[in-house]
């Protein structure tokens, strides 16, 4: 598959004054470690800024990974200097949660921040695009339908499009937005065909592959979790479609421009109220272990609660806040703090 790699994962270490840099138990308590989803990762950081102002000794590091490599870390040890939280742009996984159960973290806990939505942007000059999630599945899965792809034009999908190159620029396997790639775009899609549609029932497997496997021939480029540096690069191309989230486009409407999916623009209000097709929940994964033992990752989790409502600090930089029964079930969680129950992961 033909590879970008922008920039390696960032990282931010966001220290108070006074904060012990020893080992120990006081110091290793007043230290949080935070890894997971680019997505997720600059609401985390204005959290943390903010938290960190008001909780002088206490150091806090972010580290956007990407989802996927976030869970794996965040599961792979339970000891004090594993991570505390991961950021997630999509749902745990029932094999994640088998990997955190057999390291001792068995009591995990999720935390659904908001909504975000999968957003395919372009360059402001170019032709203005509207795709439904079918002609995003045509352009880009390996074997649409079950036969290999080769559309090279917009105008080999849809006779209603362009006759420009299909290449889009999109999240690699271990980002959260892919999953939410393959979920909310491709597998809608694919199955568009009804036969497609009753695979799902009589194979599982097979109806996963054909619906979500990416072609590897060119006109999908995976590209590392840098959203920012992919702004800019579409910004300079015409010819090129991206991905990623809202918050990122928002941020950058001066440089470019969203494709509507299905007619519909992503915006606070087509995202909240779950019309705009690539609409989805963001979460943060803490360690119920850590929180016995150390109380400033409860007192960060209780922070975070406060900052997600509507009017709220992280709606600032992009977030879609929860309304009606969804704004209840997340305040009822961040209050209750309840483990998740592995029977309702897939």
């Amino acid at each position: 598959m033909t590879k970008l790699l922008l920039v390696v994962p960032a990282v931010v270490m966001l220290t108070a004054c006074g904060s012990s840099q020893s080992g120990g138990g006081a110091a290793s308590s007043s230290r949080i470690k935070i890894v997971g989803s680019a997505t997720v990762y600059p609401f985390t950081t204005t959290v943390t800024e903010a938290f960190q102002h008001l909780n002088g000794g206490t150091s806090v590091t972010v580290e956007a990974t990407g989802t996927g490599a976030g869970m794996k870390l965040f599961c792979a040890s339970n000891d004090a200097s594993s991570p505390d939280i991961t950021d997630a742009s999509r749902a745990m996984k029932a094999s994640e949660y088998a990997n955190c159960a057999k390291v001792g973290a068995k009591k995990v806990i999720e935390l659904a921040i908001g909504i975000d939505g999968l957003t395919f942007i372009q360059n402001k000059e170019a032709t203005s695009l509207n795709l439904s999630q079918t002609d995003i599945y045509k352009a880009i899965a390996a074997n649409p339908f079950g036969k290999r792809n080769t559309a090279k034009t917009w105008a080999e999908v849809n006779p209603a499009l362009p006759a420009t190159p299909i290449r889009i620029m999109g999240p690699s396997p271990v980002s959260g937005t892919r999953d939410s790639l393959g979920d909310l775009i491709l597998t809608k899609g694919c199955d568009s065909d009804p036969a497609m549609a009753a695979l799902a029932k009589s194979d599982d497997k097979k109806h996963k592959e054909i619906c979500t496997k990416i072609r590897e021939d060119g006109p999908y480029v995976e590209v590392a979790d840098n959203p920012n540096l992919l702004v800019q690069k579409i910004s300079l191309d015409k010819n090129t479609l991206g991905i990623l989230g809202f918050s990122y486009l928002n941020a950058n409407a001066d440089k470019v421009k969203a494709v509507q999916l299905k007619g519909i623009s992503p915006t606070e209000a087509t995202i909240a109220d779950l019309s705009y097709p690539g609409a989805r929940k963001l979460y943060i994964y803490v360690k119920g272990e850590h929180m016995d033992v150390k109380p400033m990752v409860k007192k960060f989790v209780d922070f975070y609660a406060t900052q997600w409502s509507k009017g709220g600090a992280l709606e600032t930089k992009g977030l879609v806040p929860f309304a009606g029964s969804d704004a209840t079930l997340a305040a009822d969680q961040a209050k209750a703090l309840t483990p998740l129950n592995p029977s309702t992961l897939k």
